[in-house]
């Protein structure tokens, strides 16, 4: 659960933790509907039996695309915020061994064996005839682990910021850093433009060589690393302003305008260059050398750094809730982001054999997906051991 502290006093945060719930259930929700997508971005669509018409594409996109674009920085952005206190209170090294446990474990157990056995069932289904070596060998990106290249890159970053603070305090005993260097001395809204500005220029450098929906060995996400470090660092630095409690109200608001001006422009820009067919037109967006890369990575930039802090806000005075059920869910927003890929895997086989539009089918995947993840991941949580990892 997310708490701050300080070394001895620890806070439960519920907004957060419900915060962190609500993101969840959006991201199985839009994996729901992307396993249909003719654009892809959830690996059913590499078996997939029927798509979306391109108009319910176009209107998903514009639904569904803003919060893709920022949503899990926000969620590094969330894990950066309780990284300080939680090294406060463990040191580097129990902090960076409770990190290999909690994300790297998970981790390991889908790239070797959750994530290939439950796509080899998804190709089986669909008619082919393949035994699950060839299916872990041979599927691209190889060591792919699902959704769980999230808790992978989460894990490289949580090592890294853990060999900085062991550097510094090693810099600080032996003299050779003031003591009284603690980070910024301010953060508000000139800071959060730099950064987008940042942000913006290294996607594009970064998708030159690495473009958007590109895969790597190990499914690296590579094109993403530039807002996941920076969400990460920004949360560190917020941390010690006290945004977990309170984001100031000035910059919530101003954050809030940014988002939803750039989320209504979306649809507009569309409109005017004549965007139709997002599987045909999205290819200059990705990257390289093309305006339309650097416009995307201006938007997402935006979206991901205004973003996380309007949504941080808003549950700060929306998310409040503190029921048996906010509890559990919150509790088990980790376990049920683990779990969506056999459930909703098994869903889309399930659901193969019928004869119904995509858009009926990824409705039902998506309805049905989210509440059994939720349910799941609390019994794993409640009745098994396995719980006091997740």
């Amino acid at each position: 659960m997310a708490t701050m502290g300080s070394v001895t006093r620890v806070e439960r945060l519920p907004h957060v933790d419900n915060l962190r719930a609500v993101m969840v259930a959006w991201i199985i929700g839009g994996h729901a509907l992307l396993g249909y997508s003719a654009i892809g971005g959830w690996p059913y669509d590499e078996v997939q039996e029927t798509t979306f018409h391109p108009k319910s594409e176009l209107a998903m996109a514009v639904v569904v695309g803003p919060t893709a674009l920022f949503v899990i920085g926000t969620f590094f952005f969330i894990a950066g915020l309780f990284a300080p206190a939680a090294m406060a209170r463990k040191g580097p090294g129990k902090f960076a061994s409770e990190r290999l446990v909690r994300l790297g474990v998970p981790f390991l157990l889908f790239a070797l064996l959750v994530w290939p056995l439950f796509m080899w069932f998804a190709y089986l289904a669909a008619g082919y005839k393949v035994s699950f070596w060839w299916e872990f060998t041979h599927r691209h990106p190889f060591l792919d682990s699902g959704p769980l290249w999230f808790a992978e890159i989460l894990l490289y970053v949580s090592l890294a910021y853990a060999a900085l603070v062991w550097a510094r305090d090693r810099a600080r005993a032996d003299g050779r850093v003031d003591e009284s260097d603690e980070g910024p001395t301010t953060l508000g809204g000139r800071q959060l433009v730099t950064l987008v500005a940042m942000v913006a220029l290294a996607s594009f450098m970064v998708r030159l060589w690495f473009p958007a929906q590109s895969k790597q060995v190990l499914d690296l996400h590579v094109w993403q690393w530039p807002q996941c470090v920076a969400m990460f660092g920004l949360g560190v630095a917020a941390a010690r302003f006290g945004w977990a409690k309170r984001v100031p109200e000035g910059l919530r608001r101003g954050c809030g305008v940014a988002v939803i001006t750039t989320v209504l422009a979306l649809p507009v820009y569309a409109w005017t260059v004549g965007i139709g067919d997002l599987a045909d037109d999205a290819g200059p967006y990705q990257g390289g050398w093309h305006w339309q890369a650097l416009l995307l990575a201006t938007v997402e930039a935006v979206l991901v750094v205004a973003g996380s802090v309007w949504v941080l806000g808003l549950a700060q005075d929306r998310l409040q809730g503190v029921s048996q059920l906010w509890r559990r869910c919150a509790r088990g927003s980790f376990a049920a982001f683990v779990l969506q890929a056999p459930v909703l895997l098994t869903l889309a086989i399930l659901l193969r054999p019928f004869d119904l539009p995509a858009e009926a089918k990824a409705i039902a995947v998506a309805g049905i997906g989210i509440p059994v993840c939720f349910w799941l991941a609390w019994k794993l949580i409640e009745r098994t051991p396995v719980g006091r990892y997740l």
